[in-house]
């Protein structure tokens, strides 16, 4: 039996609207959701909790609270960007075990946990806490090709992941690039070597998702991302309707009603016209095949070039952005890494010499505030970034000093909460508007 995980409430709806839907819309839906028998609601964390504040006049925890009380059979799952908690940036442990033990307190069961380089360290204190506070801890291996991401390379991560106290493996193809057979022969290379259950996440950009979704459960897979069909495909998850239609009646049969989640789907057409301003394509691109960036990362290097009128350079710009990731040692381009490497391109195109301008998040990624790259960086570029200043070696985290009591010190005139000390700390503007403006 195939288990399925539902992310129109977070990857769905983040995927193609923007993440702009408002916890008006998702209230009425929740009770059905609740009865449909998922393995997992994925409604919170990625890009949820900024969007909340910055964008919708919402509490991100409120939201996970009244979420949590109306979900009472399905575990309740949150994207965690490891280090980076929600941010782009690492944070403090302190700050990090902090978030970690709000988050389950206040419903969620599951955390996904990842880092954008694959970087074991920036991984582990997010599933050491994960544990230690009581919810599951699912290690993810972020996926990409390139000259030094092969088989191996990924099963000696998951490897590792299970080693340091993972519950489970996600195999995150953010981009849309696993390709069928190749997910066969990684999964059935998982599964021989790991003891713990495999969950597969893509995105059907390509045109490849559902394909490699069937040919992963064929090699074992034990559970997969799928998003109902008003914010699915594209580059989104694959339908779930679909994948239900696919898999009822075999042994893949995951004993899903699909009139049930037929019922949601009529729901979230009507929801989907309330947001035509933010629709993103449903269309395959398979030009991510070549130059390997998600379709969120497409759409924002175009935005950012209009806004430069320079929308002329965007061929030039998806050229460079290949070049700009062998440079930095082949890092997977998942959030931060998607924005440093395609802002760094958008800088090499415009201002007509590679490195001239350099921004303050490509300096960090080079001398190792983001973690270890997969590759090694080029030494002309390293050296022309750097100058003398010495490349770190350590875990970042280790680096960054304890931030929690001192910040709640300097703001306890306007917040009533953990949680907002954490709001605050992630995203210190926004969140100190909001605050003063609803409390």
């Amino acid at each position: 039996m195939i288990k399925f995980t539902e992310t129109i409430l977070r990857d769905g709806q983040q995927s193609l609207i923007a993440t702009r839907m408002k916890i008006e819309d998702i209230l009425p839906a929740l009770e059905k959701m609740d009865n449909i028998g998922y393995h997992s609601i994925e409604m919170w964390g990625g890009a949820t909790f900024d969007s909340c504040l910055r964008y919708l006049d919402e509490d991100p925890w409120l939201r996970l609270s009244k979420i949590n009380m109306r979900v009472k059979n399905t575990s309740l799952q949150m994207l965690l960007r490891g280090q980076n908690i929600l941010g782009y940036k690492h944070y403090p442990d302190d700050v990090l075990e902090k978030f970690i033990a709000r988050s389950i307190d206040n419903g969620i069961s599951i955390i996904r946990i990842f880092d954008a380089l694959n970087d074991i360290r920036n991984i582990q204190k997010s599933i050491q806490y994960t544990n230690k506070y009581g919810a599951h801890a699912q290690g993810t291996i972020v996926y990409t090709t390139s000259p030094i991401h092969n088989i191996d390379h990924y099963v000696d991560t998951a490897r590792s992941l299970q080693e340091i106290g993972a519950d489970s493996i996600c195999l995150k193809d953010m981009a849309g690039l696993l390709t069928p057979y190749r997910c066969y022969k990684l999964i059935k290379k998982l599964k021989k070597e790991l003891d713990i259950p495999i969950q597969l996440h893509s995105h059907n950009t390509s045109g490849m998702a559902f394909m490699t979704y069937l040919k992963g459960i064929e090699a074992g897979v034990d559970i997969i991302d799928t998003a109902i069909s008003p914010f699915s495909s594209g580059t989104s998850q694959p339908t779930t309707e679909t994948m239900l239609a696919t898999l009822t009646g075999t042994d893949y049969d995951p004993g899903i009603n699909l009139k049930k989640v037929d019922e949601l789907s009529a729901y979230f057409h009507e929801i989907r016209n309330k947001y035509s301003d933010y629709l993103g394509t449903f269309e395959v691109d398979p030009r991510v095949i070549t130059y390997q960036l998600p379709g969120g990362m497409l759409s924002n290097l175009h935005n950012q070039l209009k806004e430069q009128g320079m929308l002329d350079k965007y061929n030039d710009v998806l050229k460079e952005v290949p070049r700009v990731r062998k440079d930095m040692g082949y890092p997977p381009l998942v959030t931060p890494t998607s924005q440093i490497v395609g802002t760094q391109a958008v800088f090499n195109v415009i201002s007509g010499e590679r490195y001239s301008l350099v921004s303050s998040e490509t300096r960090e990624y080079v001398r190792g505030m983001y973690g270890r790259p997969p590759g090694d960086i080029d030494n002309n570029i390293k050296e022309k970034i750097l100058g003398d200043k010495e490349q770190i070696t350590e875990r970042p985290g280790d680096l960054i000093p304890s931030r929690f009591a001192e910040t709640l010190d300097s703001i306890k005139d306007f917040v009533t909460k953990e949680e907002d000390v954490l709001s605050y700390i992630l995203f210190p503007e926004i969140a100190e508007e909001f605050l003063k403006k609803h409390y």
